[in-house]
């Protein structure tokens, strides 16, 4: 009785096994490959039942020693197949591993294969030419045929040193001159006002934005920390430093101070405030260019 009963659970098992696991099998073309032929490494599981099937990437699931040709994947509701076509180019014996596949919650193992790579050129063939070769004139056409992208590749590579050194000369000044930043942020400040938020109430957005680019200014028209330093810092450092006017230098730090008391909640201003100070913060912008000219030419005294 109890070996009937015994039969009974594992043809069950047995049954269980079949109708609801999974079949993982692997197929290999051929075990002996020429150097360069193409061989084919195929993967299959059968009854997968929607699971997913975790593997090695695309064009990664074969050592290093074989290279990938192409690496097709093909997955539906009860089946997943892969196709794998490689070549290897060293004569010798190598090795495809068992490979682990983890499907659904299980890990399932791959047959390990072993490939023979043969040379089939033996070391005696003759190679002969199919004709002599002939001694053939070139002319300046034939020349140019010959040498026309190195010629062309030449005169790209001056032309590109051509430029790095005009733009290192030329452009970075041009670039970097007080009035092409007063214009830059200009157009940065003008992009603020489109935002809306003066019209919207978001007064706190608006403040830091405006800040954050009066910041980026100051770092680039006057040369200062304006990015790193903190209000109470920048101040300092802006009396400190007298490279901006005193004019400019009040409306910097009012609105600064402002901006620092909006941020966190202790000031709520209204739009006329914060229409004031956008236009303050633009006029002195436009006003800039009179404290750089000034600065240089008191450090060219």
């Amino acid at each position: 009785m109890k070996y009937f009963k015994f039969s009974y659970i594992a043809i069950l098992v047995f049954l269980s096994q079949i109708l609801f696991g999974q079949t993982l099998s692997s197929n290999l073309s051929n075990t002996t490959l020429a150097l360069g032929e193409v061989g084919e490494y195929k993967l299959k599981i059968d009854n997968l039942q929607a699971k997913d099937v975790v593997a090695a990437p695309k064009n990664e699931l074969l050592p290093f020693h074989f290279e990938v040709v192409s690496d097709s994947i093909s997955k539906q509701q009860n089946e997943y197949f892969r196709v794998v076509k490689f070549q290897v180019f060293e004569e010798g014996t190598f090795k495809i591993p068992a490979l682990d596949i983890k499907i659904g919650d299980q890990i399932q193992k791959t047959i390990p294969y072993e490939i023979e790579v043969i040379n089939t050129a033996k070391k005696d063939d003759v190679i002969n030419d199919i004709m002599k070769n002939k001694q053939v004139d070139l002319g300046i056409k034939d020349y140019w045929e010959l040498y026309k992208f190195y010629i062309l590749a030449a005169l790209v590579v001056i032309g590109i040193i051509f430029l790095i050194v005009y733009y290192i000369k030329y452009g970075r000044k041009v670039k970097g001159s007080p009035k092409v930043l007063t214009n830059q942020t200009l157009k940065d400040l003008d992009r603020l006002k489109k935002k809306n938020y003066i019209q919207n109430g978001n007064y706190r957005m608006y403040y830091v934005e405006l800040i954050d680019i009066t910041r980026e200014f100051l770092t680039k028209q006057y040369k200062i920390p304006a990015n790193v330093l903190l209000t109470d810092d920048l101040i300092d450092y802006m009396k400190g430093s007298n490279i901006i006017s005193e004019q400019n230098e009040k409306v910097i730090e009012e609105i600064f101070q402002r901006g620092d008391l909006v941020k966190f909640a202790k000031t709520i201003p209204n739009s006329d405030m914060m229409e004031k100070d956008f236009n303050d913060i633009k006029t002195m912008v436009q006003r800039s260019t009179k404290d750089v000219e000034a600065e240089q030419l008191r450090t060219m005294n």
